[in-house]
C-alpha cells in the first residue's frame, strides 16, 4: 500500500516537471520569435535601409537620405546611425559638386591660354613670317604659358588654403611694416602707369599669420594697380580702432557694378571679360579663404567709373 502511494506520488512529480519544461520551453520559443520580430523590425529594417543606401552612395548617387525610425524625437543608437550616415552623404554631395565645378572651371580656364599656344605654334611654322612677326608671335607664346603657369600656381595655392586643417601660430609683427614692404615691391609697376600711391600707415602691431595675410595684401594692391587708369590714384591707410586693425586699399579705377561685387570673392569668376588676359579670377577668392582662416572681415565699396575701395578688418 505504500509502495503504491509513493509510485502515485513519483508519476504526479514527472508530470508536473514534464509540464512545467513544456511550458519553459514554450516560452523560450515565444521569447525567441519576439526578438526574432523585434531584431527585424526594430534593428534588421534599419540596418537594410542603410545598406541599400550605401549601394546607392558607392555608385555615385549622394542625393540619397535616410528618414528617421523613430517619431518621437528620441536617439536611440541606430537613429544616431542614420544621422552620421545623412551627414556624410551631404558632405560627399558637396564634394562631388566642388570636383564638377572645379574641373569644370579648370577645363575652361586652361583651354584660352593652350589653344593661344597651339595656334601661334602652328603659325612658327610658316618659312615666309618676318623675324619681327616670329618676335611677336614667341612673345605671345611665353605670355599664355606664363598665364597657365599662374593658374596652375593659384589653384594648388587655394586648394591648399581650402583643405588647410592645422591652423597657423599667430605671431606678432609690424602690419604697417608689412604693408609698406608689400607696396614696394609693386614700385615698378605703378611707377610704370604713372600712379599716385598715397600711403597713411599707422603704427599697428597685430598678432597673426604673417605668410598668409602677405596674400591678401599683394592680391589687392595689384588689383588696385591692374584697374587704375594711367595717371590714377590708389591709396593704402592702416588705423588702430581699439582692438581692431583696419586697413583700406582705394583706387581710382574704372570701379564695379552691384551683381560683380557680389560675385567677387568667387572662384574663376571675372566681372570685367576687358581684363581677362590678366588674370584667373582666383586672387580674391584666397583673400576671402585667407581673412576666413585668421578670422578677419573684408567689405567692398565700389561705383562704375567712380573707383573701388576694400576695407579689411583684423582682430589685434
Amino acid at each position: 500500500m505504500n509502495y503504491s502511494l509513493k509510485s502515485d506520488n513519483d508519476s504526479s512529480f514527472f508530470i508536473i516537471n514534464g509540464l512545467l519544461m513544456g511550458n519553459l520551453i514554450f516560452l523560450c520559443l515565444v521569447i525567441c520569435i519576439a526578438l526574432g520580430v523585434i531584431r527585424q523590425h526594430i534593428i534588421g529594417k534599419p540596418i537594410k535601409k542603410v545598406c541599400k543606401a550605401a549601394n546607392k552612395i558607392a555608385d555615385g548617387d549622394f542625393s540619397v537620405r535616410i528618414a528617421p525610425f523613430r517619431t518621437d524625437g528620441k536617439k536611440d543608437d541606430i537613429e544616431v546611425l542614420i544621422d552620421d550616415f545623412n551627414k556624410m552623404a551631404v558632405e560627399l554631395s558637396s564634394i562631388e559638386m566642388m570636383k564638377n565645378d572645379f574641373i569644370s572651371n579648370v577645363s575652361h580656364e586652361i583651354k584660352s591660354p593652350l589653344s593661344v599656344i597651339q595656334s601661334y605654334s602652328m603659325a612658327l611654322q610658316d618659312d615666309d613670317l618676318s623675324l619681327e612677326e616670329r618676335r611677336e608671335y614667341t612673345k605671345t607664346i611665353v605670355n599664355a604659358t606664363q598665364k597657365l603657369s599662374s593658374l596652375v600656381t593659384g589653384i594648388l595655392r587655394l586648394n591648399k588654403l581650402e583643405n588647410q586643417v592645422i591652423f597657423p601660430v599667430a605671431v606678432e609683427y609690424s602690419l604697417d611694416e608689412q604693408l609698406r614692404c608689400c607696396a614696394l615691391d609693386y614700385e615698378e609697376k605703378w611707377e610704370e602707369k604713372n600712379i599716385t600711391l598715397e600711403v597713411e600707415l599707422d603704427e599697428v602691431t597685430i598678432s597673426s599669420d604673417e605668410s598668409l595675410l602677405e596674400i591678401v595684401w599683394n592680391n589687392l594692391i595689384g588689383n588696385a594697380i591692374k584697374f587704375t587708369d594711367d595717371g590714377g590714384i590708389i591709396n593704402l591707410k592702416l588705423r588702430k580702432e581699439e582692438d581692431t586693425a583696419i586697413v583700406t586699399i582705394g583706387d581710382s579705377g574704372c570701379g564695379m557694378h552691384e551683381e560683380i561685387i557680389r560675385h567677387i570673392f568667387d572662384k574663376f569668376y571675372q566681372g570685367d571679360v576687358s581684363h581677362f588676359k590678366e588674370g584667373n579670377g582666383l586672387g580674391l577668392a584666397m583673400v576671402k579663404k585667407v581673412l576666413d582662416i585668421v578670422d578677419g572681415e573684408i567689405k567692398v565699396d565700389s561705383r562704375p567709373n567712380e573707383g573701388t575701395t576694400f576695407t579689411i578688418s583684423l582682430h589685434m
